[in-house]
């Protein structure tokens, strides 16, 4: 495990603050056109998190910490798992490689 690195979060929220605080401030999600506009053979994923909801299964998400070396970004995606899932950030999702 990297030196200062969490892995044992609650909350969505506070692992999206967490991971700004480690560098990843851009927001990858569909909606602001990561597929369009980024090849996935340039980013990674360095790390993975999953939040189920307690009480309603809409609240179910993924949050994918994914980077790139060679553009020097690191940011966000968020998306949601099972029934909630949106079918485009699944398919980028699997092309995108996973960091070792």
């Amino acid at each position: 495990m990297e030196a200062g690195v969490r892995y044992n979060y609650k909350t969505l929220s506070e692992t999206i603050t967490d991971l700004k605080d480690q560098g990843y401030s851009h927001d990858f999600n569909i909606a602001n056109g990561f597929s369009a506009a980024l090849s996935p053979k340039d980013f990674e994923i360095d790390r993975v998190h999953r939040f189920e909801g307690a009480s309603n299964p809409d609240d179910q998400c993924i949050l994918y910490a994914i980077s790139s070396n060679k553009l020097g970004i690191k940011g966000i995606l968020v998306n949601g798992y099972g029934i909630s899932a949106v079918d485009e950030t699944n398919e980028l999702v699997s092309r995108l490689g996973t960091h070792p």
